[in-house]
């Protein structure tokens, strides 16, 4: 019988409304794209290059006043930061020659790549309640695209085979990018994870806009219209970087990917009820399967507390690599020579003491034998 009570845990609870408030996050930055591109704008990489640029601002500054050694190497931040910025740029690349009804579809290969990803690599364990949650959202999605294909709203798109591999590629690569970040935030420091994300993201992006970009941003006529919808963007998807590996220590890669199907039902809700468009009922019941996924998926964490206490240990040797890889070694090595010295003197006062009991020990069997005499 299922106890109701372990899927209503503050964890439980507290990792819901992060993800939806995520889900949300990017609800906004569909909308301030949408918004863009009606006003003629595309350069994704700039759009996402203020957002890195302010990553790096506000979590360098803070670095900066902790002055503490890294605990993970710069050029694993470089890694992550170019997986990172070409997992935008193909997904949103992927909208000019596929179907949205396609996009969504195929975006949903991060959820199976995460899981593989962290099966292989983080040594994560999925119950079987797990991957029943992780279906049922799934299928909540499925039923959005059917609802898009009953309503009609399917074009083909210029390309729609050069549309459907990018976007693999484009959640391939988030898969990618969300599993380094949750080894990153639970093994080094959020605030490192964040700041070289930021500084790295940037370079890379300038690299890229300056030239894939750059006469796209020399056409732009910059107006109030345009500035806002792209500030707009940026602080979302600032707040959006910030909140992330807060979800991804606390419930997962996962628990992210699943929390984010909600995005596209989100944004129907707006629609209804801010621009008052008619959507089809099937909107509604994918709602409702991708929340009772959810809480099937993040429910019952007190029965996977063993099996998480049984990683730490795992974890604790990988944070363990990474300061030793960071530049402890001459601080492992002062604790060796102490060690040893602290080791000699043990064993002199071992021996001392071990003296200690000889000499009370004959003078006990000394004392002994004249009582004998007597």
């Amino acid at each position: 019988m299922v106890n109701f009570k372990q899927f209503w845990t503050k964890k439980t609870l507290v990792g819901l409304g992060l993800g939806q408030f995520l889900s949300l996050l990017i609800t906004s930055t569909g909308f301030s794209s949408s918004e863009l591109a009606k006003r003629g704008i595309n350069a994704p990489t700039s759009q996402s290059f203020l957002n890195y640029v302010l990553l790096s601002v506000v979590y360098g500054s803070v670095m900066l006043y902790r002055r503490q050694a890294l605990k993970a190497k710069w050029y694993y931040y470089v890694i992550l930061g170019l997986v990172d910025v070409e997992a935008n740029y193909l997904v949103v690349k992927a909208y000019q020659y596929t179907s949205i009804t396609s996009v969504m579809l195929l975006d949903c290969w991060s959820i199976p790549s995460v899981m593989l990803l962290t099966y292989i690599f983080l040594k994560t364990k999925y119950r079987y309640r797990k991957i029943a949650g992780v279906i049922v959202c799934v299928a909540g999605l499925v039923m959005v695209v059917f609802s898009d294909v009953h309503a009609g709203d399917r074009s083909g798109g210029s390309n729609p085979l050069k549309g459907d591999l990018l976007v693999i590629a484009g959640a391939t690569l988030y898969a990618i990018s969300n599993v380094s970040e949750e080894f990153l935030v639970k093994n080094a420091d959020r605030v490192e994870l964040m700041s070289f994300l930021g500084l790295f993201g940037a370079i890379i992006s300038a690299i890229q806009i300056s030239i894939v970009e750059r006469n796209e941003l020399k056409s732009i006529h910059w107006t109030a219209g345009a500035a806002f919808p792209f500030l707009g963007f940026s602080l979302a998807m600032f707040l959006f970087y910030s909140f992330v590996p807060v979800l991804l220590k606390m419930s997962g890669s996962t628990m992210l990917n699943l929390s984010l199907l909600t995005s596209d039902m989100w944004a129907v809700v707006i629609r209804i009820f801010a621009y008052h468009e008619k959507v089809d009922w099937m909107y509604f019941l994918a709602f409702v399967a991708v929340a009772v996924g959810l809480i099937i998926y993040s429910g019952g964490d007190k029965d996977d507390d063993q099996s998480r206490a049984d990683v730490a240990d795992q974890g604790t040797e990988r944070s363990k690599h990474f300061d030793e890889e960071a530049g402890f070694d001459n601080l492992s090595r002062g604790n060796t020579v102490g060690s040893s010295k602290m080791g000699d003197m043990s064993r002199h006062d071992c021996m001392t003491s071990s003296g200690g009991r000889e000499t009370i020990e004959n003078t006990s069997i000394g004392k002994d034998m004249q009582g004998k005499k007597s």
